[in-house]
Protein backbone atom coordinates (compact mmCIF):
# COMPACT_ATOMS: atom_id res chain seq x y z
CA UNK A 1 0.00 0.00 0.00
CA UNK A 2 1.32 3.28 -0.71
CA UNK A 3 1.91 5.66 1.88
CA UNK A 4 -0.09 9.30 1.83
CA UNK A 5 2.13 12.22 2.25
CA UNK A 6 -0.08 14.11 3.94
CA UNK A 7 -0.41 10.85 6.94
CA UNK A 8 3.00 10.71 6.72
CA UNK A 9 4.18 14.32 7.66
CA UNK A 10 6.08 14.14 4.59
CA UNK A 11 6.33 16.45 1.83
CA UNK A 12 5.59 16.05 -1.56
CA UNK A 13 8.51 17.55 -4.47
CA UNK A 14 6.34 19.95 -5.28
CA UNK A 15 5.80 21.23 -2.08
CA UNK A 16 9.83 21.39 -1.62
CA UNK A 17 10.03 23.38 -3.95
CA UNK A 18 7.48 25.62 -3.20
CA UNK A 19 8.84 26.17 0.05
CA UNK A 20 12.34 26.78 -1.44
CA UNK A 21 10.94 28.54 -3.85
CA UNK A 22 8.91 31.23 -1.24
CA UNK A 23 12.53 31.35 0.62
CA UNK A 24 14.48 32.93 -2.53
CA UNK A 25 13.13 36.93 -1.86
CA UNK A 26 14.38 38.27 -5.66
CA UNK A 27 12.56 35.27 -7.04
CA UNK A 28 9.24 36.09 -5.48
CA UNK A 29 9.56 39.76 -6.01
CA UNK A 30 10.42 39.25 -10.11
CA UNK A 31 6.86 36.95 -10.02
CA UNK A 32 5.16 39.56 -8.47
CA UNK A 33 6.27 42.63 -11.09
CA UNK A 34 5.23 40.23 -14.08
CA UNK A 35 1.97 39.15 -12.52
CA UNK A 36 1.56 43.14 -12.59
CA UNK A 37 2.42 43.52 -15.79
CA UNK A 38 0.87 40.64 -17.39
CA UNK A 39 -2.30 42.51 -15.56
CA UNK A 40 -1.56 45.73 -16.90
CA UNK A 41 -1.41 43.95 -20.64
CA UNK A 42 -4.49 41.85 -20.09
CA UNK A 43 -6.30 45.09 -19.00
CA UNK A 44 -4.79 47.43 -21.21
CA UNK A 45 -8.02 49.36 -22.07
CA UNK A 46 -8.79 50.37 -18.90
CA UNK A 47 -5.12 50.86 -17.03
CA UNK A 48 -4.06 53.08 -20.36
CA UNK A 49 -5.87 56.88 -19.74
CA UNK A 50 -6.13 57.21 -23.93
CA UNK A 51 -6.19 54.87 -27.06
CA UNK A 52 -3.06 53.66 -28.63
CA UNK A 53 -3.87 55.31 -31.73
CA UNK A 54 -5.00 58.70 -30.09
CA UNK A 55 -3.31 62.10 -31.17
CA UNK A 56 -3.32 65.56 -30.25
CA UNK A 57 -1.07 67.68 -32.79
CA UNK A 58 -1.65 70.15 -30.17
CA UNK A 59 0.31 68.66 -27.82
CA UNK A 60 3.52 67.27 -29.97
CA UNK A 61 6.33 66.60 -27.34
CA UNK A 62 4.39 67.30 -24.22
CA UNK A 63 6.51 66.32 -20.86
CA UNK A 64 5.21 64.03 -18.65
CA UNK A 65 2.27 65.49 -16.08
CA UNK A 66 3.16 63.59 -13.24
CA UNK A 67 0.36 63.75 -10.68
CA UNK A 68 0.54 65.55 -7.34
CA UNK A 69 -1.38 65.87 -3.96
CA UNK A 70 -2.51 68.25 -1.67
CA UNK A 71 -5.46 68.68 0.75
CA UNK A 72 -7.09 71.46 -1.55
CA UNK A 73 -7.25 70.06 -4.81
CA UNK A 74 -6.53 66.08 -3.95
CA UNK A 75 -4.95 63.84 -6.65
CA UNK A 76 -4.68 66.55 -10.02
CA UNK A 77 -2.11 67.31 -12.11
CA UNK A 78 -1.88 71.29 -13.21
CA UNK A 79 -2.41 72.48 -16.94
CA UNK A 80 0.21 72.35 -19.32
CA UNK A 81 0.00 75.71 -22.09
CA UNK A 82 1.95 75.48 -24.82
CA UNK A 83 3.81 78.14 -26.31
CA UNK A 84 5.17 78.22 -29.95
CA UNK A 85 8.22 80.55 -31.13
CA UNK A 86 7.13 82.60 -34.19
CA UNK A 87 10.70 82.39 -35.45
CA UNK A 88 12.07 78.75 -35.00
CA UNK A 89 8.26 77.19 -34.45
CA UNK A 90 9.72 75.49 -31.61
CA UNK A 91 7.48 74.30 -28.90
CA UNK A 92 7.87 74.70 -25.16
CA UNK A 93 5.01 73.86 -22.55
CA UNK A 94 4.64 75.45 -19.12
CA UNK A 95 2.44 74.74 -16.35
CA UNK A 96 0.56 76.89 -14.70
CA UNK A 97 0.22 76.19 -11.05
CA UNK A 98 -3.27 78.32 -10.80
CA UNK A 99 -4.80 75.86 -13.48
CA UNK A 100 -5.79 72.58 -11.58
CA UNK A 101 -7.58 69.21 -13.29
CA UNK A 102 -8.59 67.02 -10.59
CA UNK A 103 -7.67 62.98 -11.62
CA UNK A 104 -10.29 60.64 -10.56
CA UNK A 105 -10.10 56.45 -10.34
CA UNK A 106 -12.60 54.98 -12.73
CA UNK A 107 -12.62 58.05 -14.68
CA UNK A 108 -14.91 58.67 -17.95
CA UNK A 109 -13.13 59.13 -21.08
CA UNK A 110 -13.23 57.64 -24.56
CA UNK A 111 -15.60 54.77 -25.08
CA UNK A 112 -14.33 51.10 -25.76
CA UNK A 113 -14.69 47.43 -26.08
CA UNK A 114 -12.27 45.73 -22.95
CA UNK A 115 -11.26 42.60 -24.90
CA UNK A 116 -13.38 43.43 -28.23
CA UNK A 117 -16.35 42.59 -26.25
CA UNK A 118 -17.44 44.48 -23.79
CA UNK A 119 -17.96 48.11 -24.31
CA UNK A 120 -16.74 50.32 -20.96
CA UNK A 121 -15.94 54.17 -21.07
CA UNK A 122 -14.54 53.92 -17.39
CA UNK A 123 -10.61 54.39 -17.48
CA UNK A 124 -8.60 52.91 -14.12
CA UNK A 125 -7.14 56.88 -13.70
CA UNK A 126 -7.53 60.16 -15.68
CA UNK A 127 -9.03 63.56 -16.05
CA UNK A 128 -13.24 63.14 -15.86
CA UNK A 129 -13.57 65.47 -19.01
CA UNK A 130 -17.04 65.59 -18.32
CA UNK A 131 -16.39 67.90 -15.50
CA UNK A 132 -13.07 69.31 -16.21
CA UNK A 133 -13.56 70.44 -19.87
CA UNK A 134 -16.19 72.54 -18.52
CA UNK A 135 -13.66 74.26 -15.99
CA UNK A 136 -10.57 74.74 -18.21
CA UNK A 137 -9.65 78.25 -18.80
CA UNK A 138 -8.47 79.11 -22.11
CA UNK A 139 -6.07 78.01 -24.05
CA UNK A 140 -5.45 74.58 -21.59
CA UNK A 141 -7.03 71.03 -22.16
CA UNK A 142 -7.70 68.50 -19.58
CA UNK A 143 -4.90 65.94 -19.94
CA UNK A 144 -2.75 63.59 -18.52
CA UNK A 145 0.02 62.33 -19.94
CA UNK A 146 1.83 60.67 -17.32
CA UNK A 147 5.21 59.47 -19.46
CA UNK A 148 4.56 62.48 -21.61
CA UNK A 149 4.06 62.44 -25.71
CA UNK A 150 5.59 61.85 -29.14
CA UNK A 151 5.97 63.51 -32.22
CA UNK A 152 2.43 62.74 -32.96
CA UNK A 153 1.08 64.12 -29.65
CA UNK A 154 0.21 60.45 -28.80
CA UNK A 155 -0.17 59.52 -25.11
CA UNK A 156 3.59 57.32 -24.48
CA UNK A 157 2.14 55.78 -21.37
CA UNK A 158 -0.91 54.51 -22.74
CA UNK A 159 1.30 53.07 -26.18
CA UNK A 160 3.75 51.79 -23.54
CA UNK A 161 0.32 49.80 -21.67
CA UNK A 162 -0.76 48.64 -24.95
CA UNK A 163 2.94 47.47 -26.40
CA UNK A 164 3.47 45.40 -23.42
CA UNK A 165 0.45 43.67 -24.62
CA UNK A 166 2.03 42.43 -27.78
CA UNK A 167 5.96 42.50 -26.32
CA UNK A 168 5.09 39.99 -23.49
CA UNK A 169 2.61 37.75 -25.26
CA UNK A 170 5.43 37.37 -27.76
CA UNK A 171 7.96 35.74 -25.40
CA UNK A 172 5.07 33.42 -24.11
CA UNK A 173 3.58 32.29 -27.85
CA UNK A 174 7.58 32.16 -28.60
CA UNK A 175 8.24 29.78 -25.57
CA UNK A 176 4.90 27.51 -26.20
CA UNK A 177 6.79 26.81 -29.85
CA UNK A 178 9.89 26.33 -28.26
CA UNK A 179 8.82 23.81 -25.72
CA UNK A 180 7.07 21.70 -27.91
CA UNK A 181 10.04 21.59 -31.04
CA UNK A 182 12.79 21.74 -27.68
CA UNK A 183 11.32 18.48 -25.92
CA UNK A 184 10.35 16.96 -29.09
CA UNK A 185 13.64 16.85 -31.16
CA UNK A 186 15.85 17.09 -27.54
CA UNK A 187 13.84 13.55 -26.56
CA UNK A 188 13.99 11.55 -29.53
CA UNK A 189 17.88 12.45 -30.13
CA UNK A 190 18.16 11.25 -26.45
CA UNK A 191 16.08 8.40 -26.51
CA UNK A 192 17.46 6.85 -29.44
CA UNK A 193 20.68 7.64 -29.93
CA UNK A 194 23.07 6.61 -32.41
CA UNK A 195 22.95 8.69 -36.09
CA UNK A 196 19.50 10.66 -35.19
CA UNK A 197 21.04 11.28 -32.29
CA UNK A 198 24.44 12.69 -34.00
CA UNK A 199 22.16 14.39 -36.82
CA UNK A 200 20.46 16.12 -34.47
CA UNK A 201 23.21 17.36 -32.53
CA UNK A 202 25.26 18.33 -35.32
CA UNK A 203 21.77 20.16 -36.70
CA UNK A 204 21.90 22.06 -33.39
CA UNK A 205 25.89 23.18 -33.82
CA UNK A 206 25.00 24.60 -37.22
CA UNK A 207 22.27 26.54 -36.27
CA UNK A 208 23.80 28.23 -32.81
CA UNK A 209 26.76 28.64 -34.92
CA UNK A 210 24.90 31.72 -36.56
CA UNK A 211 25.16 35.06 -34.67
CA UNK A 212 22.12 35.42 -33.08
CA UNK A 213 21.44 39.33 -33.88
CA UNK A 214 22.10 38.78 -37.86
CA UNK A 215 19.82 35.97 -38.22
CA UNK A 216 17.34 37.53 -36.75
CA UNK A 217 17.59 40.78 -39.41
CA UNK A 218 18.28 38.01 -42.26
CA UNK A 219 14.90 36.07 -40.78
CA UNK A 220 13.16 39.28 -40.64
CA UNK A 221 14.38 41.14 -43.63
CA UNK A 222 12.61 38.20 -45.77
CA UNK A 223 9.02 39.17 -44.40
CA UNK A 224 7.15 40.84 -47.30
CA UNK A 225 6.11 43.88 -46.52
CA UNK A 226 2.69 43.67 -47.49
CA UNK A 227 1.97 41.41 -45.18
CA UNK A 228 -0.87 42.16 -42.35
CA UNK A 229 0.04 43.09 -38.59
CA UNK A 230 -1.27 40.15 -37.37
CA UNK A 231 0.83 37.76 -40.39
CA UNK A 232 3.54 39.28 -39.14
CA UNK A 233 3.12 39.10 -35.17
CA UNK A 234 3.31 35.66 -36.03
CA UNK A 235 6.25 35.21 -38.35
CA UNK A 236 8.12 37.12 -35.41
CA UNK A 237 7.22 34.42 -32.83
CA UNK A 238 8.00 31.60 -35.32
CA UNK A 239 11.44 33.14 -35.94
CA UNK A 240 12.21 33.25 -32.20
CA UNK A 241 11.15 29.93 -31.60
CA UNK A 242 13.21 28.69 -34.58
CA UNK A 243 16.40 29.85 -33.07
CA UNK A 244 15.52 29.56 -29.27
CA UNK A 245 14.94 25.90 -29.22
CA UNK A 246 18.22 24.76 -29.26
CA UNK A 247 19.26 25.23 -25.99
CA UNK A 248 16.20 23.27 -24.46
CA UNK A 249 16.79 20.46 -26.57
CA UNK A 250 20.18 19.99 -25.31
CA UNK A 251 18.84 19.74 -22.07
CA UNK A 252 16.20 17.38 -22.76
CA UNK A 253 18.80 15.01 -24.86
CA UNK A 254 21.60 15.13 -21.36
CA UNK A 255 18.30 14.66 -19.16
CA UNK A 256 16.91 11.59 -21.43
CA UNK A 257 20.68 9.96 -21.60
CA UNK A 258 20.51 9.37 -17.79
CA UNK A 259 17.04 8.27 -17.54
CA UNK A 260 16.61 5.92 -20.42
CA UNK A 261 18.33 3.05 -19.01
CA UNK A 262 16.45 3.42 -15.58
CA UNK A 263 14.44 0.57 -13.36
CA UNK A 264 11.38 2.21 -14.19
CA UNK A 265 12.30 2.86 -17.96
CA UNK A 266 13.20 -0.60 -18.48
CA UNK A 267 10.14 -1.81 -17.09
CA UNK A 268 7.84 0.04 -18.89
CA UNK A 269 9.49 -1.35 -22.01
CA UNK A 270 9.46 -4.51 -21.23
CA UNK A 271 5.83 -4.48 -20.30
CA UNK A 272 4.68 -3.18 -23.87
CA UNK A 273 4.80 0.41 -23.26
CA UNK A 274 5.32 2.22 -26.53
CA UNK A 275 8.68 4.12 -27.38
CA UNK A 276 6.36 7.18 -27.50
CA UNK A 277 4.86 6.99 -23.80
CA UNK A 278 7.96 5.65 -22.64
CA UNK A 279 9.41 9.18 -23.70
CA UNK A 280 6.66 11.35 -22.91
CA UNK A 281 4.68 9.39 -20.20
CA UNK A 282 7.26 8.13 -17.86
CA UNK A 283 10.50 9.63 -18.82
CA UNK A 284 9.96 13.50 -19.52
CA UNK A 285 7.88 14.27 -16.43
CA UNK A 286 10.92 13.19 -14.39
CA UNK A 287 12.65 16.56 -14.97
CA UNK A 288 9.46 19.07 -15.53
CA UNK A 289 11.07 21.52 -12.97
CA UNK A 290 14.36 21.64 -15.01
CA UNK A 291 12.46 22.20 -18.32
CA UNK A 292 10.69 25.17 -16.29
CA UNK A 293 13.47 27.19 -15.07
CA UNK A 294 14.66 27.06 -18.76
CA UNK A 295 12.08 27.94 -20.34
CA UNK A 296 11.66 31.21 -17.84
CA UNK A 297 15.03 32.00 -18.65
CA UNK A 298 14.34 32.13 -22.24
CA UNK A 299 11.63 34.27 -22.09
CA UNK A 300 14.26 37.52 -21.55
CA UNK A 301 15.96 36.33 -24.70
CA UNK A 302 12.77 36.43 -26.87
CA UNK A 303 11.58 39.82 -25.14
CA UNK A 304 14.68 40.97 -26.81
CA UNK A 305 14.93 39.64 -29.86
CA UNK A 306 11.55 41.30 -30.46
CA UNK A 307 12.12 44.07 -29.69
CA UNK A 308 15.68 44.39 -31.48
CA UNK A 309 14.15 43.45 -34.62
CA UNK A 310 11.20 45.82 -33.99
CA UNK A 311 13.52 48.88 -33.44
CA UNK A 312 15.41 48.44 -36.09
CA UNK A 313 12.04 48.04 -38.76
CA UNK A 314 12.77 44.55 -39.74
CA UNK A 315 10.25 42.72 -37.01
CA UNK A 316 6.30 44.54 -36.06
CA UNK A 317 5.44 47.23 -38.05
CA UNK A 318 3.09 50.63 -37.24
CA UNK A 319 0.09 50.63 -36.64
CA UNK A 320 1.19 47.20 -34.18
CA UNK A 321 2.24 48.67 -30.77
CA UNK A 322 5.15 46.90 -29.35
CA UNK A 323 8.22 48.40 -27.31
CA UNK A 324 10.61 47.79 -30.20
CA UNK A 325 8.33 49.97 -32.35
CA UNK A 326 7.84 52.70 -29.63
CA UNK A 327 11.46 52.83 -29.22
CA UNK A 328 11.99 53.84 -33.37
CA UNK A 329 11.36 57.36 -31.78
CA UNK A 330 14.93 57.16 -30.32
CA UNK A 331 16.81 56.67 -33.25
CA UNK A 332 18.01 60.15 -33.15
CA UNK A 333 20.41 61.32 -30.45
CA UNK A 334 18.67 64.62 -30.32
CA UNK A 335 15.33 63.10 -30.36
CA UNK A 336 16.46 61.63 -27.32
CA UNK A 337 18.35 64.74 -25.94
CA UNK A 338 15.75 66.94 -25.79
CA UNK A 339 12.56 64.48 -25.24
CA UNK A 340 14.16 61.69 -22.96
CA UNK A 341 10.97 60.57 -21.88
CA UNK A 342 10.62 58.54 -25.11
CA UNK A 343 12.94 56.33 -23.45
CA UNK A 344 10.51 54.98 -20.95
CA UNK A 345 10.16 51.67 -23.29
CA UNK A 346 13.77 50.45 -22.39
CA UNK A 347 13.02 50.59 -18.76
CA UNK A 348 9.87 48.62 -19.07
CA UNK A 349 12.33 45.83 -20.98
CA UNK A 350 14.99 46.13 -18.20
CA UNK A 351 12.35 45.45 -15.58
CA UNK A 352 10.75 42.40 -17.45
CA UNK A 353 14.22 40.99 -18.26
CA UNK A 354 15.62 41.52 -14.88
CA UNK A 355 12.26 40.08 -13.44
CA UNK A 356 12.16 36.66 -15.19
CA UNK A 357 16.14 36.05 -14.77
CA UNK A 358 15.41 37.00 -11.05
CA UNK A 359 12.64 34.45 -11.36
CA UNK A 360 14.51 31.84 -13.21
CA UNK A 361 16.99 31.44 -10.97
CA UNK A 362 14.75 31.02 -8.09
CA UNK A 363 13.01 28.55 -9.60
CA UNK A 364 16.35 26.73 -10.70
CA UNK A 365 17.66 26.89 -6.81
CA UNK A 366 14.21 25.49 -5.72
CA UNK A 367 14.36 22.26 -8.35
CA UNK A 368 17.86 21.29 -7.67
CA UNK A 369 18.01 19.43 -4.63
CA UNK A 370 21.56 19.83 -3.75
CA UNK A 371 21.54 23.38 -3.32
CA UNK A 372 22.66 24.88 -0.49
CA UNK A 373 20.91 28.40 -1.01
Amino acid sequence: MKANPKMTGAETPWELTRRRFAKHRMAVGGLGILAVLYAVALFADFVAPYAPQARDLHYVYCPPQLPRFNFEHGLHVRGVKRHVDPVTFRRTYQEDPAVVFPLRFFAKGEPYRLWGLLPLERRLLGVDRSYAAEAAPAGFAPTFYFLGTDRFGQDVFSRLVFGARVSLSVGVVAIIVTFVLGVTIGGISGYVGGRVDNFVQRGIEIVNAFPHLPLWLALGAILPADWSPLAVYFAITVVLSLIGWTGLARVVRGKILSLREEDYAVAARLLGASHARVLFRHLVPGFTSHIIVVLTLSVPAMILGETALSFLGLGLRPPIVSWGVLLQDCMSVQTVSNYPWLLMPVGAVVLTVLSFNFLGDGLRDAADPYSTR
